[in-house]
């Protein structure tokens, strides 16, 4: 039976582990670059045990873009940038994924930190947002005009995700996730809250989804065979109006049958008056993603409230998950994987990370608690003040202490 720490196999690239770094939006991008600051955030994650690391969404038009700070590969000078970070995540032992996006409608906007409301077309930092049918998100973050995509515009963004494809494979990704979840442009393409279209882009579920089946279509094309092709798909708007979860999954199997590889299951994003939502339940999506899974016959993942070691392996090992994407847990923690592995009993968690430091850490000759990882919950591990009570024993009876011996916190040697 698989678990949260073997080896997961997809196409021609496997995994050493079911652990993934989900994309969050960082902000720290200059003309789509990336940067040192994305060098070392993402490297940290692949030699924390990480096995599969995505840097932020990345936007296949500067229009396609959150804000102005966020990371794009609609550029040949970007591929460099790009080959850094997914050489660092090889070197640490990570397979690199990249996240191909486009924001649509909620594009525009100001960081979260600074109110991230959306800012008008005329604004220096904004620009005309785009969509299915000429309907605002809303007010008050997301007021303005939506200029309804042409069907040649519409064809133009497949020929973007294409090309951002190409150059994807150009700078040594390995595993491609198309966005189509969280309000974004592809989500609100399948949504009948955002795409009130006549045409053959909407009304019916079919025209629904040709937008995602075209642009799976489009990549498949250019993207390599020999390596997944996944998609985060909102599957559920929590609004009577909106995306279904029981026309999400007929539409996955139509994406399968297009090439699509993994099914990363997601919620739609297209409103804010959700009913019901459960954003505070611990593994809130994988039962649906089960769903999926039995139903369509290929594999998934999913994401959300799985920060829980115990929660992310009865994930893996029910067989409803085959991948789990951390997002915040990843943010705190850079070694969750090793954090994992101590909770869940893994005979030897120092091995996830690099072998030159995984060394020190397997022949720590101290106090244990003091090495700086968190004691595993429910060890009954070494008390301090147990440690310092026999260790002042042991001196007291004259027993030899040399420098291989630990000296426990709060004692001094003779």
């Amino acid at each position: 039976m698989p678990d949260l720490f073997s080896p997961f196999t997809l196409k021609g690239v496997t995994l050493r582990n079911r652990i993934g770094m989900s994309p969050m939006t960082m902000y720290r991008s200059r003309d789509g670059q990336l940067d040192d600051f994305h060098l070392m955030y993402l490297g940290a994650r692949a030699a924390g045990g990480f096995g599969l690391v995505f840097p932020e969404q990345v936007a296949i038009a500067p229009e396609g873009r959150t804000g102005v700070h966020c990371a794009g590969i609609w550029d040949d000078d970007q591929v460099e940038g790009h080959a850094r970070v997914t050489s660092m995540i090889k070197q640490m032992g990570g397979v690199a994924g990249i996240q191909l996006g486009h924001t649509g409608r909620n594009g525009s906007e100001l960081r979260p930190w600074e109110g991230g409301t959306q800012l008008p077309p005329d604004h220096p930092d904004g620009w005309q947002v785009v969509g299915p049918s000429p309907i605002p998100y809303g007010a008050p973050k997301r007021p303005h005009p939506v200029h309804a995509l042409t069907v040649e515009e519409i064809r133009q963004v497949h020929r973007q995700y294409a090309d951002a494809a190409r150059r994807a494979a150009d700078a040594g990704y390995e595993w491609l996730e198309m966005h189509f979840a969280h309000g974004y442009l592809g989500a609100s393409f399948f949504s009948p809250l955002a795409n009130q279209r006549d045409d053959e882009y909407g009304g019916s579920l079919e025209n629904r989804a040709r937008f995602h089946l075209e642009a799976l279509d489009a990549v498949r094309a250019v993207w390599p065979e020999h390596l997944p092709l996944t998609m985060r798909l909102g599957s559920d708007d929590f609004h009577p109006l909106g995306t279904q979860f029981e026309d999400s999954v007929v539409a996955i199997g139509w994406m399968a049958e297009h090439g699509l590889d993994l099914a990363d299951v997601s919620f739609g994003g297209n409103t804010d008056d959700m009913v019901d939502p459960f954003w505070n339940d611990a593994s809130a999506w994988v039962a649906k993603a089960g769903r999926v899974k039995r139903d369509i016959g290929i594999p998934v993942a999913t994401s959300w409230n799985l920060g829980v070691p115990q929660n992310a392996d009865a994930a893996v090992r029910s067989g409803d998950v085959d991948v789990v994407l951390l997002g915040r847990p990843a943010l705190a923690n850079p070694h969750w994987p090793v954090w994992a592995a101590r909770e869940l009993g893994q005979e030897s968690p120092f091995d996830l990370v690099p072998e030159d430091w995984g060394w020190w850490l397997k022949n720590f000759r101290g106090h244990a608690p003091s090495i700086g990882w968190p004691e595993v919950a429910g060890s009954g591990s070494d008390d301090v003040a147990d440690d310092v009570a026999a260790f002042e024993a042991d001196l007291a009876a004259d027993t030899p202490v040399g420098d291989d011996v630990p000296v426990p916190a709060g004692a001094l040697r003779r």
